[in-house]
Parts: structure tokens; C-alpha cells; sequence
């Protein structure tokens, strides 16, 4: 029996890509759902008794996406596919399995499963984790070639660590090699470079450009810098990144935190004598106490940086039920003392879009020194919350914690919180959470934020 499928050139390049890991994509319309099927196709016919896998993230998507399409394309006399094990197999015994990860627990399901090629439809829809648990579902004794194959679009909750895995290490169209020796090659693909959706319907340009403009960068350019659901779709490189430069002794200096043993994140911030702000150093990492994060923030502010407050939220004056006392009087007693931002997190975040802002001049108040990498890649990277639109999504909860840091500076910059005015012995507070945390205090605790606030008493 003789097939025929016309692809496009740029189809064709993804068919004879021979790397190790292949990402197909970019904008919308490009082709890329159906070059998966052609080459799951021909790699079936040509490795007899091969195994493959197709994912996508939910089941529905699956069904109404590529089962759909490939119940069209493939002939009857080659395959026959079974809606109850979601598996098609030929006559040669290849088969092709459908599958989904709706959970990252769903991976666990193929954890005793062989495939000599799994290929991730829409790939930005998953998380890291379910990538790389997936990678070593890759193995096989039968000498058949072994690779990864996905297309996408921008956007999803796999869009910062896709970008990175793919989109910035090397040059597009050509393959490189990773620090294990394997090999990744990124494929862009738009619209044009599908001829046959232009000729069927024209109009879908013109639906495109209707878009609002960071839908429409992403869709129909390709545009990794946007993407459908990013929160700060106002984050410029060219405008809100600069090569760093000697902070002026003048320029008021803070720090600010945000600290969990998932992750400690600190960001040094001046601020110019017209306001503008400037995140001049950063530093983040994973599994730190209270003793090494206190001492990683002293060794990293040279002894000639006089910082006018250290800002931390709320959370960290929360008072242990076991030793009652908190991780803010913890870290002042290394030697690090915290100045109480807000929680409000759509007000922190607002806070951020109002500095990301342009000016009429073009100019913005914010700017990361580009040393600043973690910062740069992980807030425009943040999606917006489905349940709370002014809210910035928890997944991936990896991505937050630079950002949350940022968002505890903006929040107190945009309301700085005022000190308390002593009264003979008891003092008065502007704002009921101050005075809460003084009547909650211990003896000890009060004696710190006499320090801290500054309170003189009679």
C-alpha cells in the first residue's frame, strides 16, 4: 500500500531532526500537530514492533486534538486504534499509545513502561518534573533510535523552564550539546511557514492580529517574551535591565527577603535621588537555616553599604508554637534585624506592574543590573492565577520566590510603613498589625522591636 502526506519544508526539517531532545514551534498555525502525526507515522512503518508515546495533558485535549486527527490520517488496512486502552497498533506490531499527565502524579502510571520515542504535544502545558520523569521512560534493548519529540506554542506553566531548556541555550535550527553529552536542537516554525492553512483560510491571519498585543506577539510571531497568561506582560528586557554600574554612595539602599527552606531569596535594591529603583545584586537558594541565610546576607553586603532597612513579610513574625518565639527575632539575633512589609499580595503585585510602568518619556522607575539572572528570568515568567486574576499563580511554585522578594520591596516603597510615636512607656502605633505584633510580644520579643522601631520611653 503506498501513502502520500505532503508536509511543508519546515515539517520536513522536524521529520530528520536527529537530536536527542526535538522542540517544534513557536507560533500558531505553524503545522506542528500534524508533522508529530506524519513522523509517529513513518517512524511506526519503520521500526517494526516500536513502541511510541503521544501526550497531551488532559485525555479531552487528546481526544478532540490528535486521536481525532490520526483516525483521519491513518489508514484502517495499517492500524487499528482501541478507544479503551487509548492505543493504536499496526500490522507490522508498532504501536502508538495516547496518554496524558493531568497531575504530576499521573507520570507514575508509566513507570514500568519502555518507548523508543515520546513525543509531548503542546510541551509548555506540562511541568518540568513530568519532562524529565518522562526522559526515563526512554530505554529499549532493541537498537531503534531513541528521542524526545515535542511542539508548542508559548505560554502554560511549562513556559520559563522550556524556554530554558530549549529557547536560550543555543543557536535555533542547529543542535547543541548539554553538559550530559546529549543533544537538543529548537525548531521554530509560524505561520507562514504553513502554506496550506494561508490558502484554506486566510482569515486566520486576520483573527490573529485582533489579538491583544502580547497574545498576539506570542501566537502569531513566536514571541517567547510573551505568552498567553503571563502576569507582568509589561517586563521589557531592553527597558527594565541594564548593565550594572557603581551604585552612588547617596542612593538609599535596601534588602529584601523572602525566606522558606524551599528556597531563601534576597535582592539588594537603591533607590536614586528621582525615585527610580535599581535591583543591583541577588542571591536565592534552597535548603538554607535561619544561621545561613542571616550570614550569607552580611557576607554579601560589603561593610561600606550602609542599608537603610531590611524588609521581610509578615509571615516571619509569626511566633513558633514550640519555642514561641519567631524566625524575625531568629534572624536578629544573627545579626540581621527585619523592617515588616504588607502581605496583600494583589496589592504587592500592582505595586510591581505601577514600577514596570513606562513613563511618557519611555522610561520606567524599575531596573535589574542583568548580573541579576534569577529576577530576570523568573518575573516575567510568573502566570496569573486562574481563580484570582490580580493574583500571581503558585505554580511553578519554583518561580515565586525571587518575585515575592521584589513584591515585599514594591509594596513597602509604593506605602512605606511609618515608625511608632512613644507615649511615656506604651507606645501608640499608626497601624493596627504593628501594634498587634507589640501586644503579642514577649518580654524578650518587645525588647528587640524597642530596637528596631526605635522607641524611647520616659
Amino acid at each position: 500500500m503506498k501513502l502520500r502526506y505532503e508536509v511543508t519544508p519546515r515539517q520536513a526539517v522536524f521529520l530528520s531532526a536527529e537530536a536527542d531532545e526535538v522542540l517544534f514551534g513557536g507560533a500558531a498555525g505553524g503545522g506542528k500537530s500534524y508533522g508529530q502525526l506524519v513522523d509517529a507515522l513513518l517512524y511506526a512503518l519503520r521500526y517494526p514492533r516500536s513502541k511510541q508515546l503521544i501526550l497531551r495533558r488532559t485525555y479531552p485535549e487528546l481526544e478532540k486534538s490528535l486521536i481525532r486527527s490520526a483516525l483521519g490520517m491513518y489508514p484502517s488496512e495499517i492500524w487499528t486504534y482501541s478507544a479503551g486502552s487509548h492505543t493504536g497498533v499496526f500490522r507490522n506490531g508498532s504501536l502508538i499509545d495516547f496518554g496524558y499527565c493531568a497531575t504530576e502524579a499521573d507520570v507514575y502510571r508509566y513507570q514500568s513502561a519502555e518507548y523508543d520515542t515520546i513525543r509531548f504535544d503542546e510541551l509548555t502545558h506540562f511541568t518540568e518534573f513530568q519532562y524529565l520523569y518522562m526522559l526515563s521512560r526512554l530505554r529499549g534493548a532493541n537498537g531503534y533510535p531513541k528521542q524526545i519529540k515535542s511542539a508548542t506554542n508559548p505560554g502554560g506553566v511549562g513556559h520559563s523552564w522550556v524556554k530554558a531548556r530549549f529557547i536560550d541555550p543555543g543557536e535555533w535550527n542547529k543542535p547543541f550539546v548539554t553538559g550530559s553529552g546529549t543533544t537538543r536542537v529548537f525548531l521554530p516554525s509560524r505561520l507562514e511557514d504553513n502554506p496550506y492553512l494561508c490558502a484554506s483560510d486566510p482569515a486566520y491571519r486576520q483573527r490573529l492580529e485582533l489579538l491583544p498585543d502580547h497574545y498576539r506577539r506570542a501566537l502569531l510571531f513566536g514571541d517567547w517574551n510573551v505568552f498567553e497568561g503571563q502576569f507582568f506582560g509589561e517586563f521589557s528586557y531592553a527597558l527594565h535591565t541594564c548593565e550594572p554600574f557603581a551604585i552612588p554612595r547617596e542612593w538609599r539602599r535596601y534588602r529584601t527577603v523572602d525566606y522558606g527552606l524551599d528556597c531563601f531569596a534576597c535582592l539588594w535594591i537603591a533607590v536614586d535621588g528621582e525615585g527610580d529603583a535599581y535591583v543591583y545584586r541577588e542571591f536565592s537558594r534552597e535548603n538554607m537555616v535561619i544561621s545561613e541565610a542571616s550570614e550569607t546576607i552580611l557576607a554579601k553586603t560589603p561593610s561600606d553599604e550602609t542599608v537603610y532597612a531590611t524588609l521581610a513579610p509578615p509571615d516571619l513574625w509569626h511566633r513558633s508554637q514550640e519555642s514561641g518565639r519567631s524566625k524575625a527575632l531568629l534572624f536578629a539575633e544573627c545579626g540581621v534585624s527585619f523592617t515588616k512589609t504588607a502581605n496583600d499580595r494583589e496589592t504587592g503585585w500592582l505595586a510591581i506592574k505601577e514600577l514596570l510602568r513606562p513613563r511618557a518619556d519611555g522610561t520606567a522607575r524599575l531596573h535589574i543590573f542583568r548580573t541579576c539572572t534569577e529576577l530576570i528570568r523568573t518575573l516575567p515568567a510568573l502566570l496569573h492565577d486562574d481563580k484570582k486574576p490580580g493574583d500571581v499563580a503558585n505554580e511553578p511554585h519554583e518561580l515565586t520566590h525571587v518575585p515575592d522578594a521584589l513584591r515585599g520591596f514594591a509594596i513597602y516603597y509604593a506605602r512605606p510603613a511609618p515608625l511608632p510615636e512613644a507615649r511615656g512607656s506604651i507606645p501608640t502605633f499608626s497601624y493596627a498589625d504593628l501594634a498587634e505584633d507589640w501586644d503579642r510580644a514577649s518580654p524578650e520579643m518587645r525588647e528587640y522591636l524597642r530596637r528596631r522601631w526605635q522607641i524611647k520611653t520616659n
